[in-house]
């Protein structure tokens, strides 16, 4: 029993985790609402099963990059509150890192509606 208590409580605050990044996080609102916008896109175009799968895959891990990144800037906050050069190396590279998946996302979501937007 105590370990399901334990599960309940994980995912409890994973939950909690997720709504606070949702309410206070101004661009993981933005890639939740594109997110949504291009699973919409997808339904109206009628993309197949497997492109679906992999907008899904690349939707999912996009948002869980911006939560890796609110993360760290959140840690860099928390260790120091005046600037370093590692600090901001830290906060640059998991922006960098971001954009990196964002341009990624861009690319797939162009092989997976162009093709589709040009046909119509």
């Amino acid at each position: 029993m105590n370990l399901i208590r334990q599960h309940h409580i994980s995912f409890k605050n994973a939950i909690n985790g997720l709504i606070w990044a949702f309410t206070s996080q101004p661009n993981f609102k933005v890639h939740f609402s594109l997110s949504l916008g291009a699973i919409i896109l997808g339904l109206i175009l009628q993309i197949s099963r497997v492109e679906m799968t992999i907008l899904v895959l690349t939707i999912v891990f996009g948002l869980c990059i911006e939560l890796v990144n609110t993360s760290i800037e959140a840690m860099t906050d928390l260790i120091t509150s005046e600037w370093r050069q590692e600090a901001k190396i830290a906060k640059d590279v998991a922006a960098g890192m971001m954009l990196l998946v964002a341009i990624g996302a861009v690319v797939v979501a162009g092989f997976i509606f162009l093709p589709k937007l040009l046909n119509l």
